[in-house]
Order: structure tokens, then sequence, then C-alpha cells
């Protein structure tokens, strides 16, 4: 089967302000498209506000709704959606499914070495650039020095594998120079090793709050009244199809919420022959998704069904985790959320606690993201020490309130 390359994605923007625009994906099929999708999905912003799936295993046809703003750079969301598309070859213009032998070279690490005088916002203002530029932050450690100077240390990966030339890194520091004004010190670029990657981790030792029990729950007492298990309905059944497994799912939305859903599926290697997700009134999202083994096969093991549903439940309940703890005199902002099989983390968290944070006027004193083994699974784990010097204190439940409600897309 062929395919202009120009018709691997659509986009058709909407007319007016607020109304949905329309990314179409015409691609052979893999397992986990969907989510790959997502997560780009996500990290532009878009808020999808409906979608079709349809697969014969080979080919797939998917339908997106999304809600843009006016920033949201089109063309470059394009390109990057059809860089997930599984590889196709030419011929006359004519694009081919083409298999893929070999697994993806995983992209070169950098380290960016920041120094600047410390101010209010400064690294929610950072972390904007980062992602302006499609710099990912892959870990971070940031420090306050005694004479107010902070050190920020990012080792992040370049979307457009373009960071070891010249200009790439003078572009990059010209636009956080924009940022910083006068506040910027000075401002390094060096590729490094993964042992450097793995040394940089920080401490491992995690305090009780945020161990796989412990954390749960403590987050059950504290967050269920922010999305209650029964506010979530997951329904199987297997006599509609022959050959699927038609799984139903009703809850509140949140942003990223099919993200998390494709996520899940795409861990328990299952795949969607036909979906449909509608976003209704008053936050609320429907589901109706027709899913089978990666053998071909219905799920008809009453333990499968379980495990699966009691993943997705979690994953709609808490797609992450929020907590403020007590660290001697200071207190630390806990942020964990689950990382893919294929080793990607949740897209824009920094970006939502350090955004977060400044709506507070909550000043950061230092930051680090490492990833643990909690229970069975791979955590990645954000950890800001908050800077309250000056005596003003924001209570302990606005700040994770604050945080979460930012993290789920809630006004």
């Amino acid at each position: 089967m062929g395919i202009l390359y120009d018709d691997v994605v659509v986009v058709r923007q909407s007319e007016r302000e607020g109304e949905a625009s329309v990314i179409t994906v015409n691609c052979p099929d893999k397992t986990g498209l969907g989510c790959d999708l997502c997560r780009l999905i996500l990290f532009f912003g878009l808020t999808i506000v409906r979608v079709d799936v349809s697969t014969d295993g080979k080919w797939c046809y998917i339908v997106f709704w999304v809600i843009g703003k006016p920033s949201t750079r089109w063309g470059l969301l394009k390109k990057r959606l059809m860089g997930v598309c599984p590889s196709c070859s030419s011929a006359s213009g004519i694009y081919f499914y083409q298999s893929e032998l070999q697994p993806p070279k995983p992209p070169d690490v950098f380290l960016l070495k920041l120094c600047c005088h410390d101010r209010r916002g400064l690294l929610h203002d950072v972390t904007v650039v980062l992602c302006e530029l499609e710099l990912t932050i892959k870990r971070v450690k940031v420090s306050t020095t005694p004479d107010g100077r902070v050190i920020d240390l990012f080792f992040i990966t370049d979307t457009r594998e373009l960071m070891h030339t010249k200009k790439r890194q003078e572009d990059t520091y010209d636009h956080l120079k924009d940022v910083s004004g006068d506040a910027i010190i000075s401002c390094e670029i060096e590729m490094v090793g993964p042992e450097i990657t793995a040394c940089s981790q920080g401490s491992s030792f995690l305090p009780p709050a945020i161990t796989e029990d412990k954390f749960n729950s403590y987050l059950d007492e504290q967050q269920s009244g922010s999305l209650p298990s029964n506010g979530v309905s997951i329904n199987m059944d297997n006599s509609l199809s022959p050959a699927h497994t038609l799984i139903q799912i009703v809850c509140q939305d949140h942003k990223g919420l099919l993200y998390d859903i494709m996520r899940t599926l795409k861990d328990f290697n299952i795949q969607i022959s036909y979906g449909r997700c509608t976003m209704k009134q008053k936050r609320n999202c429907e589901l109706d998704l027709f899913i089978m083994q990666a053998d071909g096969k219905k799920i008809v093991d009453p333990s499968k069904q379980n495990s699966l549903c009691s993943r997705i439940r979690m994953e709609l309940v808490h797609p992450l985790r929020v907590a403020l703890v007590s660290r001697g005199p200071d207190r630390e902002l806990l942020v964990a959320n689950p990382v893919e099989l294929s080793g990607k983390g949740r897209p824009l968290v920094f970006y939502d606690i350090t955004l977060a944070l400044k709506m507070l006027d909550t000043d950061i004193f230092s930051a680090e993201i490492g990833r643990h083994m909690l229970g069975d699974r791979e955590w990645e784990v954000y950890r800001v020490l908050l800077d309250e010097g000056d005596g003003s204190t924001v209570p302990k439940n606005q700040i994770e309130e604050a945080v979460w409600k930012m993290l789920m897309g809630w006004d």
C-alpha cells in the first residue's frame, strides 16, 4: 500500500478560535503508535476533544480533534508527528511501508551548565525556553549558592539532533540570554557520555513519603477528593465482537488522559483495532476501544483482564503523585510519574511544576530529576527543595493542590 508523503499527516486548522482543528494520520500500523502520537500532542500543549481510530493491523487511520493555542506551531507539529510514524521508503513520491529491522539509536546527551544571578521564576523561564527549542530535559540539578547565584545543570537531548553544531549552541545561548537578561553569568554546552549521566542522578535515597506503599496510601487519603475512584467506570466485554475485547471507560478528563491510557496499553503490548474517544460536558470522557493481544486473540483470562483494568484505573485516578514533605526545617516537593517501558517519561512535568510554584510566588532553592524503581516499575521523580527563607510560607495543602491542578490541566 502506498500513500503520498504529505498525506501521512494532514493538519486542518480551525478557522475560528476555540473551535477544534483536525489532525489526520494515515500510515502503517505498529503497537504503541497511538501512545507516541498522543505524547507529542501533549508536548505541544494541545487539548484532545475527540479521537477516532481504525486499523486492520497493517495500516491505520487516526483522526484527532484538538484545541490549539495562538502560539501552536502547526507545521512543526506535523513534522514531529510524521517522525513517529513507522518509516516509509519512497518511489516517485509514493511512500511505502518499510519494516524497522533495528531499534533507533539513542539520542546524544548534552550537559547545559547555566550560571545566573537568582530571581523569582527564573527556573521556569529557562524551562520554557528549552521546551520551545525542543530540548528534552532528561536530568536536572539546580542549586543556589550563599551569594545568590544559581547553578543549573540540565542534561538534555535535542529533538532536532543539531546540538553538536556551533550554530545550534549559539542559538540556545541567545534565547537563554534573552529570557535571563543581565542575570546570566555564563552558559556552557558539551556532549557527555552515559557514565556522566548515570553519576548525575543525585541521591538514591527517597523519603518514606515516596516509597510505593506509603506514598500510594498517602495520596489515596490526600487526593481522593480530586478524582475519586468511584468516578471511573471500566468494563470489559467479549460478547460484542468475534475477534476483539471491548473495553469501555467513563471517567473525568485531565491533561494527558489519552496519553495515560495509550501508554498503559502500549506497556501491556495491547493493540487497538478500533476506538473512539469523546469529551463530554463537565470534563467527562467516554471511550470505546476494541482491543486484542499481540497474538491477535481476545483477552479472556480473568487475571489478565483484572491486571489491565487495575492498571488503567490507577493511571486515571493518579497519573502522577504529588506530595510536600518536611526535610528538617525545610520543605521538599515530590512529584513522580511512571516511565514507559520504552524509557520515555511524561512530557512537560518540570514545566508545570515550576509554573505552579512561580504562580504561588514560591522560590526554588534546589531541584533534581532522577529515576527510581518503585515496586516493579520505573518512576521519574522530581525533587524540589523550596526556598522559604523570607518567612513567607504557603500552606502545604495549597502547594499540593496548585501543583496537582497544573499537572492535571484543571483551572
